[in-house]
């Protein structure tokens, strides 16, 4: 609802609710405030920026900075009245705090010099707490942690932790002192020793604010952490059900983020992940009554679910129960189970069922079917346990394939079905994401040094949703900058989420978005920040494609690291069956048609699917093709001397390697 408003003269609409004060900022008028951040809530501590308000025929002071704006009024910030409250405001703060450069400013411009009384409790230090209150509204609706706090009332009114004692719990974070206007707040250890704390501390708070001011908008991390994907992958078909066969589903809804959030995640609480951290993504659910398992009726705490948790334990395994997604996060975590590899593993398991090719002879009679939610949780505490089907099961699907294609009597045809659905690269399952329509996840999966997981790039909106990398050469080079940017952050112990689950208001519209350069630019200042070694955001590519390469080197020494290795199981390309394929035949038939000029007329369902593999396998290829040439590697994928030798890698051991390339 918008409301039009008078202030100094000036006409202006805004939203319900606005401040007075930001109404004023609108229109480039000034009102002064000590105590006032857009980071935290405003509650008027200063009084400064008190204004008249004109309804109707009353017209009263207010401040500014936490008076809504609901209805139509005049606002005069210069009045009479107005001025000299503020002066004799400045004054006496003046007399309290002479030397702190804030009140100083304030006070001449409002023509204050010389404060005509002399407070009792007057502070001379440069450095003064002025009583503002942020540090205490950051520590609590910043960081979530309510360390500190106010103490006495009037004149003895202070800032202090609980009992005016040391708090162990305070866990250094430096939010406090990094909002403090006047430096009353500091660091003396700082354990790390960084060589210029202070330029940490800027690029530091500036990504805090970003959060606090940008995440309720943007992903809702603070609120729910990464669970909040569930219904974005959903709505563009990208959410893994039964096995990776389709992206969506009628009853994914029962997963979306805000069932856990309303019922599930307790809210307010600061990051059990790491401490300080203002995105406070890992959540949990507390007193959660366990109906299975070792601790079967008792209360618990249950670390998550993030969203491969969600889509894994849930979407993919066809179980769309929020409690049976949550019982299954803790026993992983109990038992020390990925629950993306359980989940994956257990999808592959499943459709193997439902085909044919294991039945309740070799499960031990348990009927592994898509949404038995009782035979899944069985099979994951067969896992803990070390018996039963879960013994095979928690092997993972590579060797489910090889057990299943030795032990019973399948066909060629099975053993092939089998390697087109089962979700695995390099021995590693996939992450919880329908690849299908994009190729350049696709390699982004395949290509990955370590196996199928998002972490060194997930590329499914720049490509799939954004087409931002349309060509061969663009997909190669958004699968070198973004592996070698986020192995930056394995590098250096850092946690990629801040970099771009939180972007800077006008990230859209710099030249390339997808990069985040406002946060690149924080990270290379960290970096130089705390080492003392200047670096450029070119350099810190550098630093990863170093031991990039090297790994890849390495894996080539054990007998991998070529292009066999890189290879992908067709489900993560294309449809596999009949029945995917023709569940999405219009966008298929449409592909076919424009992308490959192929003539669909008369064909059948089975013939369009296979031809559709023959062309999404060589793309495939070709995508290989244009990174390796990319990286800086041979038609083989492994690294070239001569790209060794530009890195200053080229170690005899290195290059003795390579020789046999």
């Amino acid at each position: 609802m918008m409301i039009n408003i008078i202030i100094d003269g000036k006409k202006i609409e805004v939203e319900k609710e606005t401040t007075i004060l930001n109404a004023a900022k609108m229109l480039d008028i000034t009102i002064p405030a000590v105590c006032n951040r857009e980071v935290v809530e405003a509650y008027g501590a200063c009084r400064l920026c008190v204004v008249d308000v004109k309804d109707g025929n009353k017209t009263k002071m207010v401040t500014s900075c936490n008076f809504p704006i609901r209805k139509k009024i005049e606002v005069f910030t210069q009045s009479e009245r107005v001025m000299k409250t503020r002066k004799m405001l400045l004054e006496l703060m003046l007399s309290r705090w002479p030397n702190v450069n804030l009140i100083k400013k304030f006070a001449a411009d409002y023509g204050v010099t010389k404060p005509r009384m002399v407070h009792p409790l007057v502070d001379y230090s440069e450095n003064a707490c002025i009583l503002c209150g942020l540090c205490v509204n950051a520590c609590s609706e910043m960081v979530w942690e309510d360390i500190i706090g106010f103490a006495g009332r009037g004149e003895n009114r202070r800032v202090v932790m609980p009992f005016e004692k040391h708090y162990d719990a305070c866990i250094g974070c430096s939010t406090c002192a990094n909002i403090c206007p006047t430096g009353a707040i500091y660091m003396t250890d700082i354990p790390n020793h960084p060589a210029d704390a202070t330029r940490i501390d800027k690029y530091g708070m500036k990504i805090t604010e970003q959060m606090t001011l940008l995440d309720d908008e943007q992903c809702d991390m603070r609120g729910i952490g990464t669970a909040h994907l569930t219904q974005i992958m959903n709505d563009y078909d990208l959410l893994p059900t039964t096995n990776y066969k389709y992206g969506s589903h009628k009853e994914a809804d029962k997963l979306h983020s805000d069932v856990f959030k309303k019922k599930y995640i307790t809210q307010g609480l600061p990051d059990g992940c790491w401490l300080g951290c203002t995105m406070s993504c890992a959540k949990a659910a507390e007193n959660f009554e366990l109906k299975t398992g070792p601790y079967k009726g008792q209360k618990v705490l249950v670390d998550g679910p993030e969203y491969e948790t969600v889509a894994g334990c849930g979407a993919n395994l066809g179980i769309f129960v929020p409690e049976f997604v949550i019982e299954a996060n803790f026993y992983c975590d109990t038992y020390g189970i990925d629950t993306i590899s359980y989940a994956t593993g257990l999808a592959f398991a499943m459709e193997c069922f439902e085909n044919g090719i294991i039945d309740k002879k070799i499960t031990g009679g348990l009927e592994v079917k898509f949404g038995n939610e009782n035979t899944a949780m069985e099979i994951l505490h067969q896992m803990g346990r070390g018996d039963g089907f879960g013994i095979i099961v928690g092997q993972g699907i590579r060797r489910m394939k090889k057990i299943f294609a030795e032990k019973y009597d399948l066909t060629d045809e099975q053993i092939q079905f089998m390697q087109d659905i089962g979700m695995e690269a390099k021995g590693l399952e996939y992450s919880e994401y329908v690849t299908k329509e994009s190729l350049a996840m696709q390699g982004g999966y395949g290509l990955a040094l370590k196996g199928a997981q998002h972490d060194e790039a997930w590329l499914i909106f720049m490509d799939m949703v954004n087409n931002q990398i349309p060509t061969f050469k663009d997909k190669a080079e958004a699968l070198h900058y973004f592996p070698m940017f986020r192995t930056w952050f394995g590098l250096m112990g850092l946690c990629k989420l801040p970099w771009n689950d939180v972007e800077p208001a006008d990230n859209a519209e710099t030249d390339e978005p997808a990069k985040v350069p406002g946060h690149v630019e924080g990270y290379v200042n960290f970096f130089s920040a705390m080492t003392g070694k200047e670096i450029d955001k070119q350099e810190l590519i550098r630093q990863s494609e170093r031991v990039y390469n090297f790994q890849r080197v390495f894996n080539f020494r054990l007998g991998y690291g070529t292009r066999e290795h890189d290879a992908i199981p067709y489900r993560s390309a294309g449809p596999v069956t009949i029945e995917e394929y023709e569940s999405r035949a219009e966008r298929y038939d449409k592909q076919l048609t424009e992308k490959w000029n192929y003539d669909i007329a008369g064909k059948t369902s089975k013939e369009k699917r296979d031809y559709l593999r023959e062309m999404r396998e060589k793309d495939y290829q070709h995508l290989c093709d244009a990174v390796y040439k990319r990286r800086g590697w041979d038609n083989n994928g492994v690294p070239t001397i001569e790209k060794m030798k530009e890195l200053r890698m080229d170690l005899p051991s290195v290059v003795e390697v390579l020789k046999k390339a």
